[in-house]
């Protein structure tokens, strides 16, 4: 099996509404299978939202950081990898 390689990594979790805010370091699109790790914790999910400064977005380039609902909580500094 290929080493995994980060696509980014979160930065801010919101618990009240349960959202992350990732920061990419590569394009990241709805539909896309995630898997949230670190601090002990995994969160796979399918990513069906993404906002930039609350505005619903496709996709997010390498470089930006996006709002995304997440299932459960995630914490500062975990990596998100590509499924």
């Amino acid at each position: 099996m290929a080493e995994k390689k980060p696509i980014g990594k979160i930065t801010h979790f919101f618990p009240k509404i349960s959202v992350a805010v990732l920061k990419a370091d590569e394009t990241i699109k709805k539909g896309d299978k995630i898997s949230i790790e670190g601090h002990g914790n995994k969160v796979e999910m399918t990513v069906e939202s993404m906002q930039v400064e609350h505005k619903d977005v496709e996709e997010c380039n390498a470089g930006e950081e996006v709002g995304m609902k997440v299932p459960k909580e995630v914490k500062e500094g975990d990596l998100v990898f590509k499924v």
